[in-house]
């Protein structure tokens, strides 16, 4: 139930309520700028970062609980994939500082996430917690390039 939790903050409580705080505590400009910020710091920073710390710590989490593989086959191809998140998870959260930085990071969190909910969508016996992955892979995919293609057109 933890990941569950965890993973909806991340990737959509924690970016909603940081842009609501923006607006109302700092009456920033509710618009596509704002939303690139935020999403980009949530869903690619501190999410894909965390997944990306936790396969490098526990690859066996990743690889038995949400793609189901039994043995330790793939742990050195799950660390691996952790190495990949932690550095998208970095440009992530480095985009807060550096705001220039938000588009290409949505843009390339987008694909990413993309790629990945297609690819757990193609697998024909998922778990609930790949079902979960690929739920929130796919609508964090939309909502990163939503962010990235408005904040872009406001230019």
């Amino acid at each position: 139930m933890t990941y569950y939790i965890i993973v909806a903050a991340l990737m959509f409580v924690a970016p909603v309520a940081s842009i609501a705080f923006a607006v109302l505590a700092h009456h920033a400009t509710l618009d596509w700028a704002l939303a690139l910020r935020w999403f980009a710091f949530w869903m690619v920073g501190a999410r894909l970062g965390s997944a990306g710390l936790r396969q490098m710590l526990n690859p066996a989490f990743t690889a038995r609980n949400i793609l189901g593989i039994e043995g330790d086959d793939a742990l050195l191809l799950v660390r691996e994939l952790g190495f990949a998140n932690t550095a998208f998870g970095t440009i992530g959260i480095l985009s807060l500082w550096w705001p220039a930085w938000a588009a290409p990071v949505a843009v390339a969190g987008a694909v990413f996430l993309g790629l990945a909910g297609i690819n757990h969508a193609m697998q024909p016996h998922r778990n609930a917690r790949e079902n979960f992955a690929m739920l929130t892979d796919l609508v964090g995919a939309l909502a990163l390039a939503a962010c990235a293609w408005g904040a872009g057109s406001m230019s």
